[in-house]
């Protein structure tokens, strides 16, 4: 019985900490990429260097949901 419950909380703990992160990824996805259409909209001639940087970014944003997840 409590290895049962043990269990059980582990669960509800690794779902809840997977939705945190998955949370924050998105809200940081935005955050990014609406800085980057406002630089592209000011600079246009500098969108790929911008462009880079951006991808860049949203990888390492969205590589921290993987590795809770793991």
């Amino acid at each position: 019985m409590e290895q049962a419950i043990i269990i059980a909380a582990s669960v509800i703990a690794a779902g809840l900490i997977g939705a945190g992160a998955s949370i924050g990824a998105g809200s940081g996805d935005g955050a990014v990429t609406s800085k980057f259409l406002e630089c592209v909209a000011r600079q246009p001639e500098q969108a790929s260097n911008f462009q880079v940087h951006m991808f860049i970014s949203v990888g390492l944003i969205e590589s921290i949901p993987i590795i809770s997840s793991v």
